[in-house]
């Protein structure tokens, strides 16, 4: 799975790009803790995947980490199926809600720390 390329709809690009130009709060604190390798693995911001677009992505190790906002919060089936999609190519996700990022960052970066050390083993 190391480095494998999911692919993605091109259409989606100009899209993750303008993403990445007006992140969320959340979004922007969680780069805060997991940019320039500084779990020992690279992230990237709003990756296109299939049809969709996770908020982060490591290629190294195949993990896909989402911040669930408001727009999620009746959009349980459409996330799991998205999910499923995903992990269909050998992804594992991580999912945080933005209240557990914008109070409780501690836990959720020990959370990702110890999920990152398990899947470099």
């Amino acid at each position: 799975m190391r480095n494998k390329i999911i692919p993605y709809n091109p259409e989606l690009k100009e899209l993750a790009r303008q993403l990445r130009k007006n992140s969320t709060l959340p979004e922007v604190l969680l780069w805060q803790k997991i940019k320039k390798k500084s779990l020992g693995v690279q992230f990237h911001r709003q990756v296109p995947m299939l049809n969709y677009i996770v908020d982060f992505y490591c290629h190294e190790i195949g993990l896909a980490i989402e911040i669930d906002g408001k727009s999620h919060d009746f959009n349980f089936e459409n996330d799991a199926d998205r999910q499923a999609k995903i992990e269909a190519y050998g992804v594992q996700f991580l999912r945080f809600s933005n209240d557990e990022i914008l109070n409780n960052m501690f836990s959720v970066s020990l959370i990702i720390e110890n999920k990152v050390k398990e899947l470099l083993e």
